[in-house]
């Protein structure tokens, strides 16, 4: 009999807990006993004294003698249950659906619609939100449901319960903020109930404001850069998952650090959006380990 290998046809496991003897081997030889073939495995212990062990495990369903439900209830009995683990399975033939917010700037969001169409991002986009209608013709151009939630001062409340009832309705495992110009409240997080992945540039906090590249720009500096992380309610204070830099000289002027900046964004987002997508990334606390 010959194996579909259907690179559809896998799962992905995460694992973290406390470190201890055994772990590996177990998760292994239950893999083995039900049929499953691993096909590849990432694995980091901060101590292996007493520190946090985290694993990334990716397998063929091929030859796997249980039902998903059957699997996952039996690795929870014989396996997650005694170490303790905090666990998820993916199954890859089921794409994550990313919501995307944006604003009034197109270059992180036309790249990640770009990076989906050429199959480099496993992902559906059931819905981009705005607070600008800016961007309209952009995601109808690509076929992406867009709508345009006004977010104002006075309104700001009834805007975000909008928003994050319009993603439920819809369903979706993530959002990003693909350079949307509005601090999220802790409502909305908590409503919205997925990982939310920002996007900034790495001036924060030195250079904050409406045009930070100018105050760079003032200030001579010699790199420009941007983080992705995921949103918590402590503004730019989440898990970190991807940074980059680009060194810059003294003849830069504010428009090209700009266009620097924004390339730079552009692939760290796209980076950190992979990661996620792929399941290479474990939170622990407020750091992240990325395999």
């Amino acid at each position: 009999m010959t194996l579909d290998l259907d690179p559809r046809n896998t799962a992905r496991l995460t694992i973290s807990c406390a470190d201890r003897k055994g772990i590996v081997a177990a998760v292994s030889q239950f893999l083995h006993h039900h049929g499953a073939n691993i096909i590849h495995s990432d694995q980091h212990s901060t101590d292996p004294q007493g520190g946090q062990f985290f694993m990334r495990m990716e397998f063929h369903l091929d030859g796997l003698d249980l039902a998903r439900d059957q699997f996952e209830r039996a690795f929870q009995k014989e396996v997650a249950g005694p170490f303790e683990m905090t666990w998820k399975v993916w199954y890859t033939a089921q794409p994550k659906r990313m919501g995307i917010m944006i604003s009034k700037y197109d270059h992180c969001f036309l790249d990640l619609l770009v990076r989906k169409r050429r199959g480099e991002l496993d992902v559906e986009i059931p819905l981009v939100i705005s607070n600008h209608d800016t961007l309209r013709g952009d995601a109808e151009m690509f076929g992406v449901p867009f709508t345009h939630v006004a977010v104002t001062r006075a309104n700001k409340a009834e805007a975000e319960a909008e928003q994050a009832r319009l993603f439920a309705e819809v369903g979706v495992d993530f959002v990003v903020l693909a350079r949307y110009m509005q601090i999220l409240s802790g409502d909305l997080l908590q409503a919205l109930g997925v990982p939310v992945i920002n996007i900034h540039h790495s001036f924060l906090p030195a250079f904050i404001g409406a045009n930070p590249y100018r105050a760079a720009f003032e200030r001579g500096v010699k790199l420009v850069g941007a983080t992705a992380h995921y949103v918590t309610e402590e503004l730019d204070a989440g898990p970190i998952i991807e940074q980059d830099v680009a060194r810059v000289t003294h003849r830069e002027t504010p428009e090209t650090l700009m266009r620097l900046g924004r390339d730079v964004e552009r692939q760290v987002l796209a980076r950190a959006v992979k990661a996620h997508v792929e399941d290479r990334v474990l939170v622990s606390g407020n750091k992240t380990v990325v395999f």
